[in-house]
């Protein structure tokens, strides 16, 4: 796919993906979501590249949230589910995807960064959920992670009175995880990118999984299980036997593997 909304580079195995609209308030359309979506995709499998960075062009906007384009004078499906897509991918990758929230994190781009792993923020960085505001609302990630993130209350908050949350309060709330000077901004992001680089990828796939799965139902249920079962296939003598005894036309030797 050629990339027209986004920016796609790597650099010693991390991957930085900006939205590159700065003049439209780096808001998604569709197109941006089916680029994000096929990047990730990328993201994920490409075993060098062990780290994401999502952000924002420009020093004003993260990501204002949708502009969705009209479909016989309301939204299509079709405008609409690209960015829930994004946000599985973001939940579900094992690997790490860091949010450097550049400025306003508004509607779905404060989804977009509720859903990373971590977020830094600028300070001068502002959260917002306009939902009921301008007749919306978001029943999924934006609603069920925000809680996770900053609590029943606080989310609750968050979206009924649609008030502004500066970087300094988000840091407070637990809405992000550090706060620093704009102009060092992506450079420590990079230093905790580094940082992450130097821990076991298979282990921190396996405890994002973790933390993904009690809300993730049968799928997060899943993805735990099967890199279970992948390391109990590949690596134990248990499952080696096993497979060479029905291949061999045996009875197993079994009796060597009592707990």
């Amino acid at each position: 796919m050629t990339y027209e909304d986004i920016l796609f580079v790597v650099d010693d195995g991390v991957l930085t993906l900006t939205i590159n609209r700065p003049g439209e308030g780096n808001k998604f359309r569709k197109r941006t979501a089916l680029e994000l979506g096929d990047a990730l995709r990328r993201f994920r499998e490409e075993p060098s590249w062990r780290v994401a960075i999502l952000t924002g062009a420009g020093d004003k906007f993260f990501c204002i949230g949708g502009e969705h384009e009209s479909s016989e004078g309301g939204y299509g499906y079709s405008e609409v589910m690209p960015i829930v897509d994004v946000y599985e991918l973001i939940d579900s990758i094992a690997k790490p995807i860091i949010a450097a929230v550049n400025g306003f994190a508004v509607g779905g781009g404060n989804v977009l960064q509720v859903v990373c792993d971590l977020s830094v923020a600028s300070s001068t960085a502002i959260f917002r959920q306009v939902g009921p505001l301008v007749g919306s609302f978001d029943p999924g990630y934006g609603t069920w992670i925000l809680e996770e993130t900053v609590g029943r209350k606080r989310a609750k908050e968050m979206w009924y009175t649609n008030r502004k949350y500066s970087a300094d309060e988000a840091l407070r709330i637990g809405l992000v995880n550090e706060v620093v000077p704009g102009d060092e901004l992506l450079h420590r992001v990079y230093e905790i990118a580094e940082e992450l680089k130097r821990r076991g990828p298979g282990a921190l796939g396996a405890v994002k999984g973790a933390f993904s799965a009690r809300h993730s139902g049968v799928v997060g249920q899943a993805r735990v299980a099967h890199d279970q079962m992948l390391t109990y296939y590949l690596n134990t003598e248990e499952a080696h036997e096993l497979a060479e005894s029905f291949n061999e036309r045996r009875d197993p030797d079994t009796g060597r593997f009592g707990r």
